[in-house]
């Protein structure tokens, strides 16, 4: 028994934290393109942190659960109604067979995570099942496509957990004016002082060309003294500056290698804030420190895998 999509959206995917350590082969990392939003999902169900989940873009999304489980849902407000009664989102739910989950259009945030007890099933490929459709990857049978009507995905059947919800100190807002913190990059020398300057006191609106392998802005065009440059492995939020001088950062489904000149990065936590932000937004730059950074990101990490050592122990004993 399973999950049985009934509308699909614009794009919905199966997604996992990502598919690491192959970028060398032209591999790309995908996974959810909001990790706060996934892993909050996994840890209101006590799953493992890396449990398939579903990613649903801008809404217009309906599902049957063909069997009883919990189900968690966090991220963009998407209206979403259990059997056409209201719920709330950054919660968890308890559905019998035949219940009908339904999102509707994103009222604030851009996409939103639904996950059950115990993870969805999917085929992996590379030690992933996260959907990159572009490298033909992830997804229900492992070939990258997209989420269908009357596509069926399979999950174990669970008796009814308590029900959670996500602290509200935890819960973000999203909001279509934001600052992104920016690591400087080697080639941040590239650029000349009243380049930087203007990069960093520039105010820049997200373009409707955006997608999970990056977005584009319009703003006060920023020129690099050098361009000819050969093409190299890129990371996750690198913001590159193409010949129009209009920035680009790149996301969980980028392409391995580039030329562009890059000003520098934008942390993890920009990343998932940009996920959720609407064409139209309006962004800022910020210079930030990589170490400080790479602080707040262990303590995050190590927030959401405490709890998974825990039950293993208690489990154990």
């Amino acid at each position: 028994m399973s999950l049985q999509i009934i509308t699909s959206g614009p794009l919905s995917l199966l997604q996992d934290l990502g598919r690491y350590g192959h970028q060398s082969i032209g591999v790309t990392t995908g996974g959810p393109m909001d990790e706060h939003s996934f892993l909050w999902a996994n840890r209101l169900l006590n799953n493992d942190p890396n449990a398939v989940q579903i990613e649903v873009t801008m809404g217009q999304f309906s599902c049957q659960f063909k069997k009883e489980t919990t189900f968690s849902l966090t991220g963009a407000d998407m209206g979403a109604t259990l059997n056409g009664v209201s719920i709330e989102c950054w919660q968890s739910h308890s559905v019998s067979a035949g219940d009908q989950l339904t999102l509707r259009g994103s009222r604030a945030g851009m996409r939103a995570y639904i996950a059950v007890k115990g993870g969805f099933n999917a085929i992996p490929l590379l030690n992933s099942c996260a959907t990159v459709m572009r490298d033909q990857m992830g997804g229900i049978n492992g070939d990258g496509n997209k989420l269908m009507a009357k596509d069926t995905i399979g999950y174990a059947e669970t008796t009814p957990m308590p029900l959670t919800c996500v602290p509200p100190e935890f819960i973000p807002k999203y909001k279509q004016s934001i600052t992104l913190d920016v690591f400087l990059g080697y080639q941040y020398e590239s650029f000349c002082e009243l380049q930087r300057e203007k990069f960093f006191t520039s105010t820049y609106q997200l373009t409707p060309q955006m997608d999970r392998m990056g977005c584009r802005f319009s703003g006060e065009p920023i020129l690099c003294q050098k361009q000819n440059l050969i093409s190299e492995g890129i990371a996750a939020g690198a913001i590159q500056i193409p010949q129009d001088g209009q920035p680009i950062i790149l996301l969980k489904d980028r392409q391995t290698i580039g030329g562009y000149p890059k000003i520098g990065c934008i942390s993890a936590k920009g990343q998932r804030l940009l996920a959720q932000c609407l064409p139209g937004a309006e962004i800022q730059f910020v210079e930030k420190d990589i170490y400080e950074a790479q602080e707040e990101r262990r303590i995050e990490q190590a927030f959401f895998e405490s709890y998974i050592g825990r039950r293993r122990v208690q489990e154990a004993s």
